[in-house]
């Protein structure tokens, strides 16, 4: 089962979304998971009732859940999502795996917006930066088969602004919480990049169990940092697990409700039951969710 699943905020548009992923991206699928119940919403929700809640999105094996909500929060660069094309799965067809990758940019490219055109890189013989047209960013990267094997979709958080310099706190810091989990390979700057000091991560890695996530420090002045327009979604096994997790992840009393916290770094998580789902089935739970900070599995 896959520990972490990353959940983007949509504007009411979850299915869209949803749907343009699931055209964009080779042999990916596209569900609804739930909806918003008839009755029993808060006031500035009854507007959505019987409405998707959330959708699901597979993409070569890591799934997204979509947030069907409002215009509160929107996705930007701080999280975004690397796409390894590797030549081995393509037969060891570099042209292949470059046809494959343009392929993918064309689409997520439409009615968006490029912050690092695709070209050839020192780190890589092709790869590009985009904005989607629904604020999601993703790396695309053509990427050695010789080297060590990774997942084709990497979660990737970016340090910038108040959170500059802190890529290699967050690695040690995240790794201690799960089991399961270790560091993977650091590459510092080397000498000081913009607001990156010598020491900061121009790349940096850890896994949870078979999951890979990236971090870096930004090597250029940034504007955005972390926000609930995307969050990270924990499946925990008990109320021990959840219990657990929330002391040590939560670090701003103002930003928990519904099972969602932020770190010490601004970093949102939501931090549910693992049978979440069949939970939300029970008469009411919805209402008892919004009332909740913390998740009490019992209380549902």
């Amino acid at each position: 089962m896959q520990k972490v699943i990353p959940n983007i905020w949509c504007d009411g548009n979850a299915e869209e979304v949803a749907e343009f992923y699931a055209s964009a991206f080779p042999r990916a699928t596209s569900s609804i998971e739930a909806r918003y119940p008839s009755e029993g919403l808060a006031d500035f929700q009854a507007h959505m009732a019987g409405q998707v809640l959330t959708a699901s999105v597979q993409i070569a094996g890591t799934t997204f859940t979509l947030i069907n909500a409002g215009d509160e929060f929107r996705p930007n660069s701080s999280v975004s999502f690397i796409v390894n094309v590797d030549p081995a799965a393509f037969d060891r067809d570099d042209s292949a795996a470059r046809v494959h990758l343009d392929a993918l940019w064309a689409r997520l490219s439409e009615g968006g917006r490029e912050f690092i055109p695709l070209g050839e890189y020192p780190f890589s013989r092709r790869y590009g930066w985009v904005e989607d047209r629904f604020g999601v960013s993703w790396q695309l990267m053509l990427t050695d088969p010789d080297g060590d094997p990774r997942p084709y979709i990497i979660p990737s958080l970016m340090f910038a602004g108040p959170v500059q310099n802190r890529a290699n706190e967050a690695i040690e810091f995240y790794t201690s919480l799960f089991d399961d989990a270790e560091p993977g390979n650091r590459f510092p700057y080397g000498e000081p990049t913009g607001p990156a000091a010598a020491d900061a991560l121009a790349f940096g890695e850890f896994r949870v169990g078979d999951q890979w996530f990236a971090v870096m420090d930004s090597g250029v002045e940034q504007d955005v940092t972390f926000t609930c327009g995307v969050s990270l979604e924990v499946l925990c096994r008990d109320q021990a697990e959840i219990d657990r997790l929330w002391s040590a992840l939560s670090a701003d009393p103002e930003a928990e409700r519904c099972g969602w916290l932020a770190d010490g770094f601004g970093v949102s998580w939501q931090i549910v039951p693992e049978n979440m789902g069949e939970l939300m089935q029970r008469p009411g739970a919805h209402e008892h969710m919004m009332a909740m900070t913390k998740i009490v599995i019992a209380e549902l």
